[in-house]
């Protein structure tokens, strides 16, 4: 897998960088093809993996453990779910927290209208379907398939084997196993670069709002690259339990901190009241939104799905392996109805309320007109500088900016670093322990990976790439639906024999422990006679008396 992997990952680095306009050009139109004709096909499986996850969880398999019946958690809750959340989407939720929602109601989704009280609604409906349980339950399918391989089965660290109550272990061992992991080692890759790219052009905003910097140019954003790629490669040679761990934890405390402030600081009961009435508008309409492909809207409807609906699906799928992979790695010694519960709700829930904050704060703002000074309503929104706007209309708006600029720099760096970590271990056929040159190598080709997609056209080629390469990953996904649930079925009837198996062997127990006891109890009701007699008989002197003993009596 190791080269032909990085084989196909330089040869895009290497034509992106040297035709950029070209390349551009390329993905522009390959974007087209994919939205106008899989659009739907996106739409109708994303749906599925939600049913599906949601299905695991409640389901008679709820019970099955994510390795050896005694197994304990490696991590504490809270640092289990600080390193989740950090890798699913951190830096996803810094750059869109306040620009998504504002967006949706300066311009609202084709057909969508009324007037702002229902535009306002309508955006937080939609924020939240694009980063709600559909994204986690994305990440649940992979992660779920790969726990219950790595440490049910003991199998290596690879999507390969994922597939094996599907495949087969010959075919999960031979080239259509290989095929399999440098699918996700490429998905995995270009999911990363999307996120460091977008990342990458927020820290330059944040760092050109505070006059650190001039104007954000490419060199600009190639260097910051450049430099956090560093940082990032330290990190992931440090292993999962130092530099990854540290940092998340780190990270969710200041994220928290943050969130906190903009409440406190901001109306915070308008936006309590706001949390409340989003989250029942999302459930209110979270089946029309999920199935809404835009085909009352024409070309306009087509172009939202992939700028936004479309890209993120793409984006969560392409991402998918590396997220699987790692939440998987963290979960050893949790149940399959824990391990949905705490990858669907608890990251669903917090996503919300940081949506609410830094979303219907940015929105009460724009309600007052001329884009409540976030963005020039000529230019129009620039997503990267919204939250940087934002935080400056609040007290002490420059300290929470420079916070706001570490969170995002170390969100960049445990993306990357747990991403690097993550597809070391598949292209080393599953090694948790790679070598430290090519977790090294990994690190370095996602920071050129996000180069590569940044001079190729910047946000536009990064949302292409995650479009594209999640296709063949979707692929992958739905055979590990399937593989799961044959696995889960399989082990499942086991226990259900075993337990049959045991209590029959119990009840026969039970009921020979009490036939003896009664029949102590009552010996002499049942036998008295016939051992009465035959004593009397055996010491009589009349030998045709005499018990032959050769024979057994019958009682």
């Amino acid at each position: 897998m190791f080269y032909p992997a990085l084989g196909i990952i330089l040869a895009v680095v290497i034509i992106a960088i040297a035709f950029p306009v070209r390349t551009g050009g390329v993905l522009a139109l390959l974007q087209g093809w994919v939205v106008a004709g899989l659009g739907p096909y996106y739409i109708v499986i994303v749906a599925a993996f939600v049913i599906f996850a949601v299905w695991m969880g409640l389901s008679r398999f709820g019970d099955i453990k994510l390795g050896k019946d005694d197994d304990e958690p490696e991590f504490g809750l809270m640092s289990w779910f600080s390193m989740l959340f950090a890798a699913g989407m951190g830096i996803g939720l810094v750059f869109w927290g306040a620009s998504e929602p504002l967006t949706f109601f300066t311009t609202p989704k084709p057909g969508v209208t009324g007037d702002s009280a229902d535009l306002a609604g309508a955006a937080m409906s939609q924020t939240f379907l694009h980063w709600g349980f559909h994204a986690w339950a994305i990440y649940a399918v992979v992660g779920l398939a790969l726990a219950y391989s790595i440490h049910r089965k003991g199998r290596p660290v690879s999507i390969r084997w994922a597939l094996e109550p599907l495949l087969g272990t010959r075919r999960v061992k031979g080239r259509l196993g290989d095929v399999i992991d440098v699918i996700a080692i490429v998905g995995t890759l270009f999911g990363v670069a999307t996120s460091l790219g977008l990342g990458v052009k927020q820290i330059a905003a944040g760092l050109s709002f505070l006059g650190v910097v001039g104007e954000v140019t490419n060199t600009l954003l190639v260097v910051l690259i450049v430099v956090i790629t560093i940082f990032a490669t330290a990190s992931v040679v440090s292993g999962v339990g130092k530099g990854i761990k540290w940092l998340s934890n780190i990270n969710l405390g200041m994220a928290g901190f943050l969130l906190v402030a903009v409440l406190l600081l901001g109306p915070t009961m308008y936006l309590l009241r706001l949390l409340v009435q989003s989250i029942g508008g999302y459930f209110q309409n979270v089946v029309g939104l999920t199935f809404d492909t835009g085909a009352f809207t024409g070309e306009v409807g087509l172009d939202f799905q992939g700028a936004w609906t479309i890209f993120y699906w793409g984006w969560w799928i392409s991402w998918a392996p590396f997220v699987g992979v790692f939440i998987a790695r963290i979960s050893r010694g949790r149940t399959v109805r824990q391990f949905i519960a705490g990858v669907l709700l608890v990251p669903t829930l917090v996503t919300f309320i940081w949506f609410a904050v830094m979303g219907g704060s940015a929105i009460r703002q724009a309600w007052e007109g001329d884009g409540g000074g976030l963005f020039d309503p000529k230019v129009g929104i620039v997503p990267e500088n919204v939250l940087f706007s934002f935080l400056g209309t609040l007290p002490f708006g420059v300290i929470l900016s420079v916070i706001a600029v570490i969170i995002i720099a170390i969100f960049f760096i445990t993306s990357a670093d747990s991403g690097s970590l993550v597809i070391d271990m598949l292209a080393s056929g599953g090694d948790t322990n790679p070598p430290t040159w090519s977790r090294i190598m990994w690190a370095g080709l996602g920071g050129l990976v996000a180069i590569a997609l940044l001079l190729a056209g910047g946000l536009a080629a990064l949302q292409t790439g995650a479009i594209l390469t999640a296709i063949p990953v979707s692929i992958v996904m739905i055979g590990m639906c399937i593989a799961t649930y044959k696995a889960f079925r399989m082990e499942h009837e086991v226990l259900v024999s075993l337990e049959r198996r045991q209590r029959r062997e119990e009840m026969a127990r039970r009921i020979g422990e009490t036939v003896t006891a009664h029949l102590e109890e009552n010996f002499d009701d049942h036998f008295g006679e016939q051992v009465d007699g035959h004593i009397e008989a055996a010491l009589t002197d009349d030998p045709a008396r005499r018990p032959r003993w050769g024979r057994r009596p019958k009682i």
